[in-house]
């Protein structure tokens, strides 16, 4: 497989955003840092400089705390939900500072309390922008180091949604911002969970609760600990899933069928970054991401009362959402092949080739079980039981689709499947399927597939 380049970190000026209401004070910090060597791209509001901000290229932002309209807190919270790793420097007034206090807690790089020397915002810009384009070289080598050992075999499917999850979770995975995972039952959000902390490097574990399963009564316990005598029963303290999280991720599996009462909690926890267990007062520092996990909506359940709408906020910054399998059709002759392979090896059989037949009935099956359903199917195929899948109706996809159309997607699932079987060998696959090379690489041109990709790729 060839190499993936690193992209380069862009060798210019170092490019700061400006946010500053009072002009006077504005114009003033332009030219200090425009002398200081820095390029400053200066808006009197948030709402202003969040428009250039999403077009990217920008090592720092230096805010106003106070400004009218969106505040800088709340500018914070846009940027770092976009790219966490863009360090985001405060300024305000020196008889506030807690709430510059809260700004870092929220992520901020630092804050400065006016006034101030103009040297030292210089001097703190520098130190900021150097970490920035440190963290950009670290982003472009996780990348790399995605694409050539692993995202891909461990997401997989080649269809556009599939690429923009593993993109969402390579960006996430370096930004350790919490987030909601969204998925139908069988999709894989426990894997997407574990993609996100393997991914983003931490040393801490991945602890995992599944929500529906923790009876109410244990449930807080279970989350955050007691001590000895917190209740009947609790002989010796216990540290609970948020403190073995701490240095790692707590994945929450089914957050919506969390109480509450215990969701409100939640939040102080994710808000302070501490913990009390049962039973104490004293508050114990945790650092650890937030994963959860739900098949529902969570803002529908927000606005029927059946879930918090403050928590939601909070872990809604950059979701990933995982499609069902009925909307990638192209992913699943990919995933039915590599279950077939996994299946032949736990089972000590050479894998089975799948006929037109069958690909044809995989095709047209909705998948109401999505990735963990067609996981069973591959089983059952590999051991030549029936697939289960008698009675099933066309997808509505297929159903609107013309023969042509129909045709088009059973060859190119053929295609996928025979190219992942054989390793890309073009003599194996036109001897399998009955076709010349010249109609392979014809076929392939049609499909936009890419022999490479199926090349010494040890995971199919």
């Amino acid at each position: 497989m060839a190499s993936t380049p690193l992209t380069p970190v862009p060798d210019r000026a170092p490019s700061v955003v400006l946010v500053e209401d009072d002009a006077d004070l504005n114009q003033s910090l332009v030219k200090t840092l425009e002398l200081a060597g820095f390029e400053v791209i200066p808006f009197a509001s948030a709402e202003a400089a969040l428009a250039r901000l999403e077009a990217g290229d920008v090592d720092a932002v230096l805010a106003d705390l106070y400004l009218d309209g969106m505040t800088g807190i709340e500018l914070l919270a846009h940027i770092h939900a976009r790219d966490a790793e863009l360090p985001f420097i405060v300024m305000t007034a020196q008889s506030d500072i807690a709430t510059a206090l809260r700004a870092i807690r929220e992520g901020a790089y630092d804050f400065i309390g006016k006034p101030f020397e103009r040297q030292y915002v210089t001097t703190l810009l520098r130190r900021a922008v150097a970490q920035r384009r440190l963290a950009l070289e670290n982003r472009a080598l996780r990348e790399c180091i995605a694409s050539t050992t692993g995202l891909s075999s461990i997401l997989r499917g080649v269809s556009p949604a599939m690429q923009k999850l593993r993109d969402l979770v390579l960006r996430l995975a370096a930004s350790r911002a919490d987030t909601v995972v969204l998925g139908e039952t069988g999709t894989g959000k426990e894997l997407v969970a574990r993609c996100v902390h393997e991914f983003s490097g931490v040393r801490g574990r991945l602890v995992v609760l599944n929500c529906p399963a923790i009876p109410d009564q244990v449930f807080e316990s279970e989350l955050f600990g007691h001590e000895p005598g917190a209740f009947t029963g609790a002989g010796k303290a216990r540290a609970g899933k948020v403190e073995q999280a701490d240095g790692g991720t707590l994945f929450l599996d089914e957050i919506d069928a969390m109480p509450l009462h215990l969701q409100a909690k939640l939040l102080r926890v994710l808000q302070d970054r501490t913990v009390s267990r049962l039973g104490s007062n004293d508050r114990i520092p945790v650092n650890f991401r937030v994963v959860a996990a739900t098949k529902v909506d969570l803002k529908a359940y927000s606005d029927a009362g059946k879930f918090r709408l403050d928590l939601y906020y909070r872990l809604n910054v950059l979701p990933l959402t995982i499609a069902p399998l009925r909307e990638r059709h192209e992913d699943i002759a990919t995933l039915f092949t590599h279950y077939v392979d996994d299946a032949a090896t736990r089972f000590g059989h050479e894998p089975r080739a799948p006929s037109v037949e069958v690909m044809q009935q995989l095709a047209a099956y909705r998948w109401p079980g999505n990735v963990r359903e067609l996981k069973g199917v591959a089983q059952r195929f590999q051991l030549g039981l029936p697939l289960g899948l008698e009675g099933a109706q066309p997808r509505e996809a297929l159903q609107r689709a013309s023969l042509e159309e129909l045709l088009a997607t059973v060859e190119r699932e053929m295609l996928d499947a025979a190219l992942r079987r054989h390793r890309g060998s073009v003599s194996a696959v036109c001897e399998e399927l009955g076709i010349t090379q010249a109609t392979l690489y014809r076929k392939l041109g049609t499909h936009s597939m890419k022999l490479g990709d199926f090349r010494g790729d040890s995971s199919v």
